[in-house]
Formats: structure tokens, C-alpha cells, sequence
């Protein structure tokens, strides 16, 4: 009792001084189209099963001194007062809907994704259309969707900085191995097999942080608040740690890649002013606080799919995740760095990623960069010589000059700063590297350098391509918004509909499509 007293005395005090890809052989979602649809027959024969590739013949670059952290956090001065942050400027949110509309049913639709994409509940549907079964929805169907009907606002306290949401500077020293075993709770012996791998509990968060770049110290505050699995060496939750009870959705990889996607897509959903109210779980339509941050905001979309009203109030609360989290770090705001982009940031120079004289596709606009819910950060380029998942034996090149931090399962990250940290600065993500011949992690490379070949490596694909990616501070960078992808002149836009979207050089304009035509084919 006493210990909780002086935990509620502590918040209170906190509140009082504010100024106002799918787990085990389910890879993360990457695009299943053919970028190679066959051209009225014409084009060379390839021979699919070929594994005869060109051997690397560049002589490697010397290696420079690594450079000291790129970005680091003042201590906190013991003596200063706990105070909570000042609310962000509020957002102009976008106009609720205030008539029904009608969706035709398009391949790959659920009943929960159009749901979510219009604000609506799954039973509003069920109920507006007659439906029984939310399974049964047919390609061609003509559904009504209700205008929502939102109840009271959302909580304006803020939970978490952007900077802990986002797989950051302020992660980039954080020991999640020591962490874990020095806490001495069930996650420190857990162990699961991951892709023919077998991790512990340990390799299991950074994993999940590294490729959803996601700050492990929340994955890890996430998990104590809802299962007990940090400190509690007995915890009576096991199957669903963090109690998202859905088929395929058992264990601890499969959790944490759930709730780092919807961190994801809270946060940037939020800071692209694309959302105004959360759905939760009982079918409430909360409208969001205009005064929120990103990283609150994808704190309190994970709960809303947990929760029902009452609880969710609690979750997001003073005394919810910011309570485990406080105790387990302390003040997460002590953490922040901010402005986690700078407002007069831009890309170094950066080059076309393949070879000069290379012939390649621009086969793939804006879109996610990770699994569903992260910025569409991404743009996709094909070769010319394969069609189907067959190795490529045109070579993906370095955009820019940096080290190689990682390079596995098909991805291989470059950070540009000279850090050696991918948390910290300008980072690539060259996605769907065969491995043979892949550039090993710990290398230094040079603008033009290879990669690797494009393949199908490292998640859903049914062609050889190159998804390629840019983060700052551990932040997806949109290819779509104020910092578009300059590629050897070329600058990437969109037109709002995922994957689709254009290059444009000067006077000439690319457009991406499937297949390989005068409108997306493309060569320094």
C-alpha cells in the first residue's frame, strides 16, 4: 500500500507541474506483384533455374574511421523538477465524415480493413449491409458504410516522446541482452524459432525494433504492462503476451510485429494528418486530442484495437504504459530529442542504385517501407534480365557512401553518417539482396559499390526487385512528402494511392508500373 501510495503521489506531482513481416516463415508483407508482365512476347528467354551470377571484380574502397555517435542525450539534472511536456500545436484534423457511403469490395479486402479505412466499426458494417459472417465478402460487392458516430474525445496526456516511439538515438546504447537478463523475468529464458532460427527473448525485441525500427525500450515496457514477462519469472499469460488473441498471432515474435506495425501506423498516420478518431474494440469512435504527439498517438492505436473505452481511458493514462514504462527507465520524456527531423533537413546526395548503361524498371511508387503500417518510404526498382523470384544478375549499387551495419535475410542497411549506428543520421535499407555475393555487415562502401543482386530474399515476393528505403533518427522518411527520394536528379512523388507514383528528372516524368515500358524504364 505504501508503495503504491508513493507512486500515486509521484504522478500526481508529474501531472500537477505540466504546462497544460510475419513471424516464423511469414515474412513482412512486401508487394506480390510481377513487375515483369510479358511485353506481346517479346524479350530474350530466360532460364529460371540459372544460378550462374557475375562475380564481384571492384577493388574495395579503404575504410575510414569510424566517427563518434552521430546524436547524443544530455544527462538529466537529478535536481530538476518532473514536468510533463507542453502539448504539440494542435492539428487541424480531418473533417469527419456526416453521410454514408458505398465501397465496392476489392481483391485482398477484409470487413476489418474497410472498417478501418473509413472510421467505422466491424458490426457498424455487419449491421449496415445485413452480414452474418464478416468472412464472406465477394470481389465486386457493393457495401454501405455508415458515417461513424464518435463519442466522447480522446486523453490529451502525452505517453511517450516521438523519439521513443521511433528506433532512435536515444536506442542506440540501450543493451537490450543486459536489460533483459539483469531483470531476471520469464522473457530472460524465453527462447522461440523464428525463420529456422532459434532466438531468445532478447534477439526476439531487437529484431522486431530493428526491422519495424521501433524503440526496443517500448517493446519491452509494452510487454511488462500487459503480460508481467520482464519481471515476473512465473507469468500466467504465455500463448499472447501482449492479449491480441488472433489466429496467427501466438507468441512473442508474432505479438511484438502486431504491435510494432500499429505503433507504426499510429505515428505516422498521425503526423501525416491522415486520421482523426481511433475505432476501439467495443466499437466506440473516439476523436483523437488535437494536442497529441506521433508517439502518443501510436501508443493509443494499439490500445484502441485491445480495448474497450473504459480500459483504453486507463492505458493511455498516467497510471497505464507510462506508469510500467517510468519505472522501468524513468521518464521516458528525459529521453526526448526533439525536433526528431530537423525542419531545414535534407538528403545528401544520393545516386541511381544500380550500374551506369544498366537498363531497370521503376516498377513500384511510394509505399510502406515495412510490413503495412510504416510511412510510404519505399520506392521499387526491377532488372531487366529475370522474371519470377530468379536471381537477378545485375547488380543493385550503393546510393551513397556509408557503412554496412547489417546484412541478412535479405536486407542490407547502410548508415551514412559514419556511426556504425543505424539509430543515429541518414540510414538505406536495400531490401531483397540474394545472399550470395551480398556486402557483408562491418563494410565500408562507395557510391556505385555493390550490394548485391535483386532477388525475392527476405519477405512476399513474386519477383526479383529492389525495395529500397530511407530513415533518419530511426524515422521513416516518406518518398512522397517534404523529403522525396533524390536519385542522380530524379525525385520521387505520389498521387495519394499506395504504389503508385512518379520520377520526374527535368522535363521527363516515369511512371511506376508493372512491366517494363517507355513510361518507367529507366538508366543513368
Amino acid at each position: 500500500m505504501f508503495q503504491r501510495r508513493t507512486l500515486y503521489f509521484l504522478l500526481l506531482s508529474l501531472l500537477l507541474t505540466s504546462c497544460s513481416s510475419n513471424p516464423n516463415n511469414l515474412p513482412s508483407s512486401y508487394p506480390t506483384y510481377d513487375p515483369f508482365v510479358p511485353l506481346q512476347g517479346t524479350g530474350a528467354a530466360i532460364d529460371q533455374n540459372s544460378t550462374s551470377l557475375p562475380s564481384p571484380t571492384r577493388t574495395q574502397g579503404p575504410t575510414p574511421t569510424r566517427a563518434p555517435l552521430s546524436v547524443t542525450i544530455p544527462p538529466r539534472n537529478p535536481d530538476a523538477p518532473l514536468v510533463t511536456p507542453t502539448p504539440d500545436v494542435p492539428k487541424s484534423l480531418p473533417t469527419p465524415r456526416l453521410e454514408a457511403n458505398q465501397y465496392t469490395v476489392a481483391a485482398g479486402d477484409t470487413l476489418g480493413s474497410i472498417a478501418q479505412n473509413y472510421g467505422v466499426s466491424v458490426d457498424a458494417l455487419k449491421q449496415a449491409n445485413g452480414l452474418t459472417d464478416e468472412n464472406l465478402l465477394t470481389i465486386g460487392q457493393t457495401l454501405n458504410v455508415p458515417p461513424p458516430e464518435p463519442s466522447a474525445s480522446g486523453s490529451s496526456f502525452k505517453i511517450v516522446p516521438d523519439s521513443e516511439l521511433v528506433y532512435g538515438p536515444a536506442s542506440a546504447q540501450f543493451d537490450v541482452d543486459t536489460f533483459i537478463k539483469n531483470e531476471g523475468g520469464y522473457l530472460a529464458s524465453y527462447t522461440e524459432q523464428v525463420n529456422d532460427e532459434t532466438l531468445t527473448g532478447s534477439q526476439v525485441i531487437t529484431l522486431v525494433a530493428q526491422d519495424y525500427s521501433v524503440n526496443p525500450r517500448l517493446l519491452i515496457a509494452l510487454l511488462e504492462y500487459r503480460s508481467g514477462w520482464v519481471k515476473n519469472a512465473n507469468p500466467t499469460t504465455l500463448d499472447y503476451p501482449l492479449g491480441l488473441v488472433r489466429s496467427g498471432h501466438a507468441d512473442l515474435y508474432r505479438q511484438l510485429t502486431w504491435a510494432a506495425n500499429e505503433l507504426n501506423r499510429g505515428f505516422y498516420l498521425w503526423q501525416a494528418n491522415a486520421i482523426g478518431t481511433w475505432v476501439l474494440g467495443d466499437g466506440s469512435v473516439v476523436p483523437i486530442d488535437p494536442t497529441i504527439n506521433p508517439g502518443t498517438a501510436g501508443v493509443q492505436d494499439v490500445f484502441s484495437i485491445l480495448d474497450d473505452r473504459t480500459t483504453w481511458n486507463t492505458d493511455i493514462s498516467a497510471f497505464g504504459l507510462f506508469q510500467t514504462y517510468f519505472f522501468l527507465f524513468g521518464n521516458p520524456f528525459d529521453l526526448a530529442i526533439e525536433p526528431l527531423t530537423p525542419v531545414d533537413l535534407s538528403q545528401p546526395r544520393m545516386d541511381l542504385p544500380f550500374e551506369p548503361g544498366a537498363i531497370w524498371a521503376f516498377t513500384g511508387g511510394p509505399h510502406a517501407g515495412w510490413d503495412s503500417g510504416s510511412a510510404w518510404a519505399a520506392i521499387d526498382f526491377a532488372p531487366s534480365d529475370v522474371m519470377g523470384c530468379a536471381t537477378s544478375g545485375q547488380w543493385v549499387t550503393a546510393i551513397a557512401d556509408g557503412f554496412i551495419v547489417r546484412a541478412d535475410n535479405g536486407a542490407v542497411m547502410e548508415d551514412l553518417d559514419g556511426d556504425g549506428y543505424e539509430q543515429t543520421g541518414w540510414d538505406v535499407l536495400y531490401m531483397h539482396m540474394a545472399a550470395q555475393d551480398r556486402v557483408g555487415a562491418g563494410t565500408y562502401i562507395y557510391t556505385g559499390d555493390y550490394i548485391g543482386h535483386p532477388s525475392c530474399e527476405g519477405g512476399i515476393a513474386n519477383a526479383a526487385h529492389l525495395h529500397i528505403v530511407r530513415k533518419y533518427n530511426g524515422e521513416w522518411i516518406a518518398a512522397d512528402g517534404s523529403l522525396p527520394f533524390r536519385l542522380g536528379g530524379w525525385v520521387s512523388s505520389g498521387n495519394g494511392t499506395e504504389y503508385d507514383g512518379y520520377l520526374k528528372r527535368g522535363t521527363s516524368t516515369l511512371e511506376a508500373a508493372e512491366g517494363i515500358s517507355d513510361l518507367n524504364q529507366i538508366s543513368h
